[in-house]
C-alpha cells in the first residue's frame, strides 16, 4: 500500500457568530492518494467547504478557528503553515478551483494577467516567461484563440471558459493536489461533462491527486475513486465508490441514493426525499447527528455518538447499525446486502 500523499486527522473548526458558536466542523478524517480521486459529497452546510478552506488556510480567523487536528502533505504538518520544503502550500503545493469564478476572479485583470500572476508569485517566472505559459494553459484548457482571450477580461467570457480559465489558473504551477469546490455549479449539462473530462485528462497527464466536492452524486460515479459523505460536519461513512454506492453502510448514504433520479428505463421508482432537516450546530446533538432525520433510529443514536465500524475493508461507516449487539446487524441490513 502507498501512504497517502494528504491525509487529514480529526479536524475541529469554529466560527464565532452573533447567535452564538457554530461548530462546522467536528472531527473530519479522510485521506488521498496521488493520482486518485476523492469526493466529498454531501448537502449544503455540511461543513465540506470549510474542511478544504481550513485546510489551505483560507479561513478568516477570527471569527474562525481551528480549534484542533491535522492535515500533512507528504507526512509534513501543514495546518497554520504558509511553505513547505521551501514551496508555499497554497497555490503552489495545492491549488483550488472554486466554486463561483466569476466572484472569485479579478474582473479589473485579464485574464492572461491572472494565470501568470501565480508563476511570478510563486516560481518566480519573469512577465515575459509567465505570459508565455499562461498562453500554454490556456490551450491546455482548450479554450480556442488563446492569444486572443488572454487580452480579454472575465465579463467577455462565458460561464464555461471562465471555469476553464480558473482550472489553468490552479493548475499554473503544477500543484500536487487539486482541490476543486463544486466545479461544474450552474453549468450545463454539456458544458459539465466537458470540464469533468478536463479534469480527468489533466489529472493522468500530471498525477496529481483531485479533491472533488459536490453534492452531486452523478458527477461523483463518473469522477470519483473514492468517497467521503459528510453530514453535520462530520464523514459517516467513506469507502471506495463501489463501496458507498453500491454497499451503502450508512442511512444517509441511502437516503441521498433514493432522492436522485434514475435514468434506468426499466424502473419508475418515486424519488423519496430526506425528510426533516441538518440539526443546529450551535449546539450539536449529543448522540448521531442524524438520528431524528433516520427511520432507524434507535434510543442509543440519541444518547450516544456513533463510533466509527468498519464496514469492510477500506469502508467506513459512522452508524450503530454496525455495532455487534444492533439487532440490525443480525437482520443483515446495511452491510452491503439489498442496497443496491
Amino acid at each position: 500500500m502507498s501512504a497517502p500523499l494528504l491525509e487529514v486527522q480529526n479536524l475541529h473548526v469554529e466560527f464565532d457568530t452573533y447567535g452564538g458558536t457554530v461548530q462546522a466542523v467536528r472531527g473530519v478524517d479522510f485521506k488521498v492518494e496521488a493520482g486518485r480521486t476523492l469526493a466529498i459529497v454531501g448537502e449544503s452546510g455540511c461543513g465540506k467547504s470549510v474542511t478544504v478552506q481550513a485546510m489551505m488556510g483560507l479561513i478568516p480567523m477570527p471569527p474562525g478557528r481551528i480549534m484542533k487536528g491535522s492535515a500533512k502533505l507528504r507526512g509534513v504538518e501543514i495546518l497554520g503553515r504558509k511553505t513547505i520544503e521551501g514551496r508555499e502550500v497554497r497555490g503552489a503545493e495545492i491549488g483550488m478551483i472554486f466554486q463561483d469564478p466569476m466572484s472569485s476572479l479579478n474582473p479589473t485583470m485579464t485574464i492572461g494577467d491572472q494565470i501568470a500572476e501565480p508563476l511570478i508569485v510563486h516560481r518566480g517566472y519573469s512577465r515575459s516567461k509567465a505570459w508565455a505559459r499562461a498562453l500554454e494553459l490556456l490551450k491546455l484548457v482548450r479554450i480556442p484563440e488563446a492569444e486572443k482571450r488572454a487580452k480579454q477580461y472575465p465579463f467577455e467570457f462565458s460561464g464555461g471558459m471562465l471555469q476553464r480559465a480558473m482550472i489553468a489558473m490552479a493548475i499554473s504551477c503544477k500543484p500536487t493536489v487539486l482541490i476543486a469546490d463544486e466545479p461544474t455549479t450552474a453549468l450545463d449539462v454539456t458544458i459539465q461533462a466537458q470540464i469533468l473530462d478536463l479534469l480527468k485528462d489533466l489529472q493522468k497527464e500530471t498525477g496529481m491527486a483531485l479533491i472533488l466536492i459536490t453534492h452531486d452524486l452523478g458527477v461523483v460515479a463518473r469522477m470519483a475513486d473514492d468517497v467521503a459523505v459528510m453530514y453535520a460536519g462530520q464523514v459517516v461513512e467513506s469507502g471506495s465508490v463501489d463501496d458507498v454506492f453500491y454497499r451503502s453502510s450508512h442511512p444517509y448514504t441511502l437516503g441521498l441514493k433514493l432522492a436522485m433520479p434514475n435514468n434506468d428505463p426499466g424502473r419508475h421508482d418515486t424519488l423519496q426525499p430526506i425528510e426533516g432537516s441538518p440539526p443546529d450546530l450551535f449546539s450539536p446533538p449529543l448522540g448521531c447527528a442524524y438520528a431524528a432525520r433516520c427511520p432507524h433510529s434507535m434510543k442509543v443514536c440519541e444518547a450516544r455518538s456513533p463510533e466509527q465500524f468498519d464496514v469492510a475493508p477500506k469502508h467506513y461507516s459512522r452508524c450503530w447499525l454496525h455495532h455487534a449487539q444492533s439487532p440490525h446487524r443480525a437482520e443483515g441490513l446495511y452491510l452491503g446486502g439489498g442496497n443496491e
